[in-house]
């Protein structure tokens, strides 16, 4: 049985049908087709059942998607314990930020393919939160604070942030002084995040309420520099915006505490050699280029 065949059917099963599949693995759907027709009649049975709205697995299907799953990672673990030292090939799926993603992220994916002419990259640039598994990522990078997962993750260097309003807004609304005042304010949000200050040695979560979300930090440095609310946004966003005035800094006797960027992976035994690879060459980077974020800026 060919190892192609498995893992299109696991992608197949994953992402819901044969063109979202043909979508995660770059080939065309008739590709995907074929390997799926051709590990059916193999096996003698049905895999999946095709519906107007992609497919749905059989009883079979099942059974067979942990045990397909479970072979394709065991040779690709065998295929990286025979390659020459240093070398990667095959396909390495990432997901990264839109915000800042093509311009702090992106050099370091250029300098891996570079090193690696074997290595097939494919890089997703999106704000929202993939799901990793079901659309079948290696990895993401993301930044700021982790959201509660089982995914396992790895620091690769440390973001800084602050509070801002714009002249205007403060003009209008005032400036939160305390934490308490903070919830009388509207604040731009990217969901239903909880904000943390440092008081003291003591770190305070805040929950803030707002009407204008948005999943992109740039969306919402534009919101606040319109004068819409309160945003806390990291200083590669704004360091902009503060230096020529049209945000402000606020409530600064209360400090936000650094977050950090991240490469997040699916839970499993052991991260891939390519996932190892591309964080450490991460973490080497910012090591190299400490301001990457504007914060000297």
């Amino acid at each position: 049985m060919d190892i192609e065949d498995l893992q299109t059917f696991v992608a197949a099963a994953d992402a819901g049908g044969v063109s979202a599949a043909a979508r995660r693995l770059g080939v065309s759907k008739s590709i995907v087709s074929r390997r799926l027709l051709r590990i059916e009649a193999e096996l003698g049975v049905q895999l999946l059942a095709r519906t107007t709205r992609g497919a749905a697995l059989t009883e079979a299907g099942i059974t067979f998607r942990d045990h397909a799953a479970r072979a394709g990672a065991e040779i690709d673990a065998a295929r990286e314990a025979i390659l020459p030292t240093g070398e990667l090939r095959g396909r390495l799926r990432v997901a990264m930020p839109l915000t800042f993603g093509p311009t702090h992220f992106a050099p370091v994916l250029a300098e891996m393919a570079r090193r690696h002419p074997q290595l097939h990259i494919h890089a997703s640039y999106s704000d929202r939160f993939v799901d990793l598994v079901a659309e079948g990522f290696d990895c993401a990078i993301r930044g700021a604070y982790l959201q509660d997962s089982n995914l396992i993750a790895k620091r690769i260097g440390p973001i800084h942030g602050k509070l801002v309003a714009s002249p205007a807004y403060i003009e209008m609304h005032g400036s939160p002084e305390t934490l308490n005042e903070l919830a009388a304010h509207q604040a731009l949000m990217q969901g239903t995040e909880a904000w943390q200050f440092m008081d003291g040695d003591r770190i305070v979560t805040v929950q803030p309420q707002g009407r204008f979300k948005a999943d992109s930090a740039t969306a919402l440095a534009a919101a606040a520099a319109a004068g819409l609310g309160i945003a806390w946004l990291p200083d590669c966003i704004t360091y902009e915006h503060v230096a020529s005035g049209v945000l402000v800094p606020i409530m600064t006797r209360y400090p936000v505490p650094p977050g950090a960027a991240y490469v997040v992976r699916p839970p499993g035994q052991h991260p891939t050699r390519k996932v190892r690879v591309l964080t450490e060459m991460l973490i080497e980077y910012f090591a190299r280029n400490p301001d990457i974020w504007g914060l000297d800026r």
